[in-house]
């Protein structure tokens, strides 16, 4: 495993500007698109609190799943922050609708 420094390898083995700032982009764009699909438990929370539980299934995977996600960009040679910051909200949000399903 290589060690981040973040540093760009120069000469030879450059990475073009053009294309760091892609992946900085790219990066910033997944990242949030994560949240965002990690906020949309919301309505299937209010929904449970509602007395409409949904599916157990789907939110227990996607906890666990944001949870390996998260634990795989913490423990790498470099913490690789937006692996983590977008899957710690699946985590919470996932972990509370399956919570939600069985007090409503």
């Amino acid at each position: 495993m290589r060690i981040d420094t973040s540093e760009y390898p120069t000469g030879e083995n450059a990475v073009p500007e053009k294309r760091v700032k892609q992946l900085k982009l790219l990066s910033k764009a997944a990242t949030f698109t994560c949240i965002a699909m990690y906020v949309s438990y919301i309505p299937q929370i209010i929904s449970n609190f509602s007395g409409h539980p949904v599916g157990v299934l789907q939110p227990l995977v996607a906890m666990i799943n944001a949870s390996f996600w998260a634990g795989y960009g913490w423990t790498k040679t470099y913490k690789d922050w937006p692996i983590i910051i977008s899957n710690v909200p699946g985590i919470l949000f996932g972990l509370f609708t399956v919570i939600t399903i069985y007090i409503h």
